[in-house]
């Protein structure tokens, strides 16, 4: 009698499908292997010849199928959350896809809901966390899009200028004598500044200039040499911001002379950012004296708006007026071409002019003035932004919180795969014993790549052939040589 194996029956068994297309198959060509899942594969309709078979895919991607054993559903069970963590090891892709998973991790199934109705105090935590991660959010976008635009605080900044006289010395046996001096000094600092560090006088201005009297110091002297407050060298008739400057507290000048004398302060303030003063007809037309750029052109557009200028048609051009015409000497232009008009019109800003007496009177007790300056400071708020922004304090807790919300997520998970089991098994055990030891056996099936067929193994006489006798057989021979082994190895190591 012809030997068969489990699950395979005989080539002659086949049903004849026509005339041979080639030459016979295996012996064993019982029912082709399919994928699990899918059904018994039949005639091609557009061929006399049954249809190619499927490849079975490898064991080690049907293992993730495999049921838990009996008994132990927590020790040998693989969670989905276990299994995707050993997938993102293996595929970047696929971790960062469980990274944006985070979110659904934290959601506890209905299931779950439905046995724990105190679980519903969770969920609307959950909700409030995920509004107030939309709100946190919105704000910093907010923020980012503040920040580009420039913060500024009016603020008054005091200027004290003051002067002193060093009268003449005659020479005497002991030291030389000494010519009359006077030395100006023009020093400032803001009102009220709330901020730790105080600002340096000298950041608030681009230049500074200190005309005296051509009458007493002549056409080419009259400009003076300015020097920086800590600096040893005087080297310049005008003092320059440069990107090297080192910022001061004040100025001074010394000069000769024992009279009173005119001088002019002329301070340019250092905008930020830069800010132009406009020509005249534009100035009236806008009503704006000085500002920046954005403002200028942002004052232009509201006037073409207000005075329907825009071409109705040709968006992007707009019919001048007269005031226009006589501005731009054009009839008609691109909004586009604004910028580039505007270079022309636009003039560095008035300095602030302060005329000032330097008094070399001993008896003058009046030797100081002061004056207040409106100056433009970066608002506070502004650091306490940047700071918010740039804050990671509280992220390293807020993981760590995250991770233990997802542990216990997936610890309820586990347990309420244990109770499910108990439960199914405690309703009906023996219906529950016998469906899963049709699961556990598909499952072999698809590890050991053995595909059978269902409706013989169903059967009490598909165990009654020989193969069964000599599969029991070499079965215990296995078991025989595996224990024989493993007293010759103790029995080793006891002569040893």
């Amino acid at each position: 009698m012809e030997r068969k194996r489990p699950g395979m029956t005989s080539g002659a068994r086949m049903p004849h499908q026509g005339a041979p297309m080639g030459p016979p198959g295996p012996p064993y060509g019982g029912t082709p292997q399919i994928r699990p899942g899918m059904p018994n594969p039949a005639l091609d309709p557009n061929r006399k010849r049954p249809a190619p078979t499927q490849p079975v895919q490898p064991p080690s991607v049907q293992n993730r199928s495999r049921k838990k054993p009996l008994g132990f559903p927590a020790a040998n069970e693989i969670s989905a959350r276990q299994m995707d963590m050993r997938e993102a090891q293996s595929d970047p892709a696929i971790g960062s896809n469980a990274k944006r998973r985070k979110m659904a991790d934290k959601i506890l199934p209905q299931r779950i809901r439905e046995l724990v109705p105190e679980s519903q105090a969770y969920m609307d935590l959950l909700a409030f966390e995920r509004k107030l991660d939309q709100t946190i959010m919105r704000k910093r976008v907010d923020i980012q899009e503040a920040l580009k635009r420039p913060m500024k605080q009016k603020r008054k900044l005091r200027l004290y200028i003051s002067n002193t006289f060093n009268p003449a010395k005659p020479d005497t046996e002991d030291s030389e004598g000494s010519i009359a001096s006077w030395e100006l000094r023009v020093e400032g600092k803001l009102l009220d500044d709330p901020g730790k560090q105080k600002r340096k006088f000298s950041s608030f201005f681009k230049s500074l200039v200190i005309e005296l009297d051509k009458d007493l110091y002549g056409p080419d002297n009259h400009l003076v040499e300015i020097a920086l407050k800590h600096a040893a060298k005087i080297g310049e008739t005008q003092w320059h911001r440069t990107p090297t400057t080192q910022e001061t507290d004040g100025f001074q000048v010394k000069r000769p002379g024992d009279v009173n004398v005119r001088c002019t302060l002329l301070l340019m303030l250092d905008y930020q950012p830069p800010q132009f003063k406009l020509d005249p007809r534009l100035a009236r037309l806008l009503g704006i004296h000085t500002q920046t750029r954005s403002c200028i052109i942002q004052a232009l557009w509201q006037y073409v708006k207000t005075n329907k200028l825009q071409d109705s048609h040709e968006k992007e051009y707009i019919n001048c007026d007269k005031y226009f015409q006589q501005i731009f000497d054009c009839p008609r232009l691109k909004f586009c071409e604004i910028p580039q008009r505007l270079t022309n019109l636009l003039l560095p800003p008035d300095p602030i002019v302060i005329n000032h007496i330097i008094s070399v009177d001993p008896n003058d007790q009046k030797k100081t003035a002061c004056y207040d300056i409106d100056v433009e400071v970066d608002d506070p708020l502004k650091g306490q932004m940047n700071g918010f922004l740039l804050s990671t304090a509280n992220q390293q807790e807020i993981a760590s919180l995250d991770n233990k919300i997802h542990e216990t997520i997936e610890s309820i998970n586990q347990l309420k795969i244990q109770r499910d089991f108990m439960l199914s098994f405690s309703r009906d055990p023996k219906g529950y014993i016998q469906d899963w030891i049709c699961s556990q056996n598909r499952d072999l099936k698809l590890m050991t790549d053995t595909v059978g067929n269902p409706e013989e193994e169903r059967r009490a006489e598909f165990y009654n052939q020989p193969w069964s006798q000599e599969a029991v057989s070499r079965y215990f021979y296995c078991k025989i040589q595996q224990r024989r082994q493993e007293l010759e190895q103790a029995l080793a190591m006891r002569t040893t």
